[in-house]
């Protein structure tokens, strides 16, 4: 999931247009992208979508962002859009766990009423000071999450923080992948403001890629081949990391703990990113499916 592109639940002309866009993911948005007086009709817009119009083997995850807890949408959101296809809920502004695992009940309760047979997974936004705090906590509150996104807009222009701080950012990132790391989930990045900043774009997406992020939030669809290429592991990586599986699998058999690989001491930690390596890129077809692991 490189990239997640923002498509407007009041927009339903665009709907199935991007499902045949580069975007590996579809994030359906009632909350931001929805005006207060079209909730309700774009709710009922993506219902429609999402039981009839799905065409089958799309190949992206789809995702549907819902208003949060605290608003009058809450609840009516997940009854409409918790239907077969959904993948993942995203979870707007979660301030505690009682609220995850409230959510995650009626998404349950949703998915029996809706023919669900597997109820979407949870995504849950880190955006502001308490919920960064707590983010591990909010992450191992219910099996379902999946995965934090960091919303930086969110938790900072509240608080005076210049969107653009690089310290800023990086602590702010820093901190919501090792609460990801803690719970045993991934951690997303939020979206980029700037449609015309495509460095400014990249330049962040490169370091949350470095921070261990697994890809990054799109509103425009000109910044998803910009996601793609960056969170796609390079030549260089993947060459590397099949050296290391190839050489982990010989000093497994010799009995070997620790090893060198391109004059690089390897062992059980980089093994095991070795190999999400070279299962990432066998995912995106850079590699045969019967490559050996």
């Amino acid at each position: 999931m490189r990239s997640k592109l923002f498509v407007p639940g009041s927009r339903p002309e665009l709907f199935a247009k991007a499902l045949q866009g580069l975007a590996d993911s579809l994030s359906f948005d009632l909350e931001d992208a929805v005006a207060e007086s079209r909730k309700a009709q774009a709710r009922a817009l993506l219902r429609d979508f999402l039981r009839a119009q799905l065409p089958p083997n799309h190949g992206k995850t789809l995702i549907v962002r819902v208003n949060a807890m605290d608003t009058a949408h809450f609840e009516a959101d997940i009854a409409a859009v918790v239907q077969p296809g959904v993948h993942i809920v995203n979870l707007p502004k979660p301030e505690n766990t009682d609220q995850v695992r409230a959510a995650a009940a009626q998404i349950e309760q949703a998915a029996r009423a809706n023919g669900c047979f597997q109820p979407p997974r949870l995504l849950l936004n880190i955006e502001s000071p308490r919920a960064l705090r707590i983010a591990a906590e909010l992450a191992g509150a219910h099996a379902s999450v999946v995965g934090l996104q960091l919303g930086l807009g969110d938790l900072f222009e509240p608080l005076g923080i210049a969107r653009r701080e690089p310290a800023a950012i990086q602590q702010a990132m820093f901190a919501v992948r090792m609460a990801a790391a803690e719970a045993g989930v991934y951690a997303y990045d939020g979206a980029f403001a700037n449609i015309q900043d495509t460095e400014g774009f990249v330049a962040e997406a490169q370091l949350s890629k470095r921070l261990g992020f697994l890809g990054k939030t799109c509103i425009h669809p000109s910044q998803v081949a910009l996601a793609n290429e960056v969170y796609r592991p390079s030549n260089e990586e993947i060459a590397h990391a099949l050296q290391v599986v190839q050489a982990a699998s010989a000093a497994e058999a010799n009995a070997v703990g620790a090893y060198v690989v391109d004059g690089k001491m390897v062992d059980a930690p980089f093994v095991r990113r070795a190999h999400a390596i070279v299962e990432g890129a066998r995912s995106l077809g850079l590699l045969p499916s019967a490559h050996p692991h």
